[in-house]
């Protein structure tokens, strides 16, 4: 067991001191560089709109006064359903600001599976922009905001006062089940965890940082606050300018890059990474899915001045929970098995341990986790079976019969391996996988499937896209019928990337010498890639 790793990724030097500790809540550190900055610096830049400091503090307080006249009081728990604009931000400021629990929902997934949220979280109201489509279907009020004019002047509220253990944000993930399962985090756990990152990366006024993922995706929390947390700017790409992410930083003069590794992948294929064509960059950090060496290797030299540094965690541990620094000198960089940058060491005060399958320590198995920035358990807690260990060897399955405990591992459901005191990952031991840097859990595909018309039974499998990527295949048993009509009934249920691409009906699903479906055989079967 690793309890306060000394190892380090290359280059990183050894670890000094103890974690960093700090009282601060999630606003607090927006309203500290406020007070700091003002007018004279920038917050934010997003949907053609520069707002300083000061100007996005108080319109998060007018947004903030209309959510408590809306309730007609202090809401606990806001859902908010807007994407890349000023409202989306001061929104997620608004909230917090209050002391209340901020619950993003993404406008480009289905208004069924934004309500689905709202009922799950026991939303009080969502924040919403006006244009957007459907927002009759959500079962809790809703206040509508021009997103180029979110509200109307008014006296702010006094921040609202909030505990170590309150939750500052909950997110919700796919679901074996086929719901979504939320994702509570604590006011503590963001503390932990930004006490480490910001320290480590080092923004501060005149620093540039890029915001490429939705709200519903945790790193969102590290652009935002190790931003404003610091006095930096949060530049806001638009859809058209990820796909484009070297004009879009060269546009944006971006100085902290932090992206799926698939974007890297974009680039790389457009033929974009031309080398010294980013020399803005000073910080590139990649988390979401795995870092391939020869992604990096590419991004590196397009932004020679740049550190590349390689984080993993999963939403249940904050954001991400460990770092890869790769080495200056590109002749000292990790030869792995996988070809993938490693996943590093977990932060300090965190612990770990990798546990085979009879869970006995291992150098090769499940990494379990737990520590300061590990969430409390999930929103429901009949999901918190199976999936946390017991404190002491040998390690039970937590069944649900008796409480859950700081001191109990989280299963991350990644393998892992400790190679040359660093951890490599080798991939999810369930079913889930990443499509497109979302974490996808195939039974909820299945479950859905299931439910239509004359399907039996259903597996979705990942399988090779034209360009390598992971791409979603359905097989399902039962009596043929048209694709579309299927994926269509999908698509209003579910986010696009979790549509699968492509349909196969069979009579019935191959089975194992156990009488468990044989997805080694459908997967086998499954020859021809896949359109993305």
């Amino acid at each position: 067991m690793s309890v306060h790793t000394t190892l380090t990724a290359t280059g990183a030097g050894p670890r000094t001191g103890p974690e960093p500790v700090t009282g601060k809540r999630l606003y607090d550190w927006f309203a500290d560089s406020a007070a700091t900055y003002g007018d004279t610096r920038t917050a934010l830049e997003a949907d053609g709109r520069e707002l300083s400091y000061r100007a996005l503090e108080t319109l998060a307080g007018h947004l903030a006064a209309a959510l408590v006249a809306r309730h007609g009081g202090r809401p606990a728990r806001v859902g908010l359903l807007a994407s890349r604009t000023v409202l989306a931000y001061a929104g997620y400021l608004a909230v917090a600001r209050l002391g209340a629990t901020v619950v993003p929902l993404n406008p480009a997934f289905p208004i069924a599976r934004s309500a689905d949220v709202a009922r799950t979280a026991g939303l009080d109201l969502v924040i919403a922009d006006a244009a957007l489509p459907g927002l009759d279907g959500l079962p809790v009020p809703v206040l509508r905001c021009d997103a180029r004019q979110p509200a109307a002047p008014a006296e702010p509220p006094a921040r609202g006062r909030t505990a170590p253990d309150d939750l500052a944000y909950i997110l919700f993930t796919s679901g074996s089940t086929g719901r979504p399962k939320g994702v509570p985090v604590t006011q503590a756990n963001v503390a932990a965890y930004l006490g480490h990152v910001i320290q480590r990366y080092g923004t501060g006024p005149g620093d540039r940082v890029s915001q490429t993922f939705d709200l519903t995706f945790d790193p969102s929390v590290y652009d935002m606050f190790s931003a404003w947390g610091t006095g930096a700017t949060l530049v806001v790409p638009t859809r058209e300018e990820l796909l484009a992410p070297v004009r879009f930083v060269n546009r944006a003069r971006i100085t902290h890059w932090n992206s799926v590794p698939s974007v890297a992948a974009l680039a790389q294929r457009l033929r974009a990474l031309r080398p010294g064509s980013m020399p803005t960059l000073r910080w590139s950090l990649f988390c979401g899915e795995a870092l391939k060496l020869p992604q990096a290797r590419a991004w590196r030299a397009a932004a020679p001045h740049s550190t590349v540094e390689n984080i993993y965690g999963p939403t249940e541990m904050t954001v991400t929970w460990t770092e890869y620094r790769l080495p200056p000198e590109e002749e000292d960089w990790p030869a792995t098995a996988n070809g993938t940058v490693p996943i590093g060491v977990p932060y300090p005060g965190q612990e770990h341990l990798i546990l085979d399958e009879a869970g006995r320590p291992a150098d090769d198995g499940e990494l379990c986790v737990r520590g300061s920035q590990r969430f409390p358990g999930y929103l429901d807690p009949a999901d918190d079976t199976g999936r946390f260990r017991a404190p002491l060897p040998p390690y039970a399955v937590h069944d649900g019969t008796g409480p859950l405990t700081p001191a109990h591992w989280y299963r991350t459901g990644d393998r892992v391996r400790r190679a040359d005191g660093v951890l490599v990952h080798l991939g999810r031991l369930d079913h889930q996988v990443k499509i497109h840097g979302y974490r996808v859990e195939l039974g909820e595909i299945e479950s859905l499937l299931l439910r239509q018309r004359d399907v039996t039974d259903a597996v979705v499998l990942p399988v090779p896209g034209r360009r390598g990527e992971p791409v979603l295949h359905a097989v399902c048993a039962g009596p043929p019928r048209d694709p579309e009509e299927l994926l269509g009934a999908l698509r209003l249920r579910l986010p696009a990337y979790m549509v699968p691409a492509a349909v196969t009906f069979t009579g019935a699903l191959p089975l194992n010498a156990n009488g468990k479906v044989d997805r080694a055989v459908l997967l086998a079967s499954l020859t021809q890639p896949q359109a993305a």
